[in-house]
């Protein structure tokens, strides 16, 4: 029997669903940092367990500029297995330029987010949805209307999943290039502070500081060393979470 079918037949993988819009989906520039190998991290493709390696979450590759990439979940992955010794294993079902409102239950990104964790939960133990998506919303930035989407989303998906499933979530970027992102840039401290608020109101539930976290050069995307922090943060909320720390 080889390792991954060992693994499945086992059940043990504790698996983390990755959601949001590109910054989770990661579009660091590959060969920018060192490449994470840890035989203890797999990714879901065509339902098996794979060994994890970048880019993890193929969504949009139509335009070069943004070509998925280095990933926050790939330190995220590295850093948590490291620190239990047990296998992880990541579902990429984050989708780039996707609003809130794509992320509704009944919509084709929410739905199928659903169907790939309950496929993941056929042979792995569902950890935690770790979730990064708001600069969409930002151009047209409506608090409330963001908020009841924002709980709806996570309320459906833990109804779908499991009740008290952690969730973690981050902050956008800081260095968002106003002269390119205007609109985006403008409402990114309001949605951070929004997010902070959620993650206080939404039981189960951490955020992670990203607004000091520098972008690439299209002045959107975290960098790729942005995204090695970004998931080791991820990590650490999520331990302190899971551990009560």
């Amino acid at each position: 029997m080889s390792k991954i079918e060992a693994i499945k037949a086992v059940k043990d993988v504790t698996s983390f669903l990755m959601v949001g819009q590109s910054n989770m989906a990661g579009r660091g520039d590959i060969g920018e940092v060192e490449p994470i190998k840890n035989g203890l991290c797999h990714v879901l493709r065509f339902g098996v367990w794979q060994p994890m390696c970048e880019p993890l979450n193929v969504d949009r590759g139509s335009c070069a500029e943004f070509l998925p990439g280095v990933c926050l979940a790939t330190s995220f992955a590295d850093a948590l297995a490291k620190h239990t010794g047990e296998h992880i294993g990541l579902i990429p079902c984050a989708y780039g330029g996707s609003g809130i409102k794509k992320w509704q239950p009944g919509g084709v990104l929410f739905d199928h987010a659903v169907m790939m964790a309950k496929l993941a939960m056929r042979t792995s133990t569902l950890g935690g949805i770790i979730w990064h998506q708001g600069e969409n919303d930002c151009s047209h930035f409506d608090a409330e209307a963001y908020r009841a989407a924002f709980l709806n989303t996570m309320t459906s998906l833990r109804r779908e999943l499991g009740e008290d499933l952690p969730i973690i979530i981050g902050e956008l970027s800081g260095h968002i290039a106003p002269a390119r992102w205007e609109k985006i840039a403008r409402g990114v401290p309001a949605m951070n502070a929004l997010l902070r608020e959620l993650a206080s109101e939404l039981p189960n539930c951490r955020i992670v500081k990203a607004a000091d976290l520098p972008c690439r050069s299209d002045g959107i995307h975290f960098s790729a060393a942005s995204c090695r922090t970004l998931g080791v943060r991820y990590f650490e909320e999520y331990k302190a979470l899971t551990e009560g720390k």
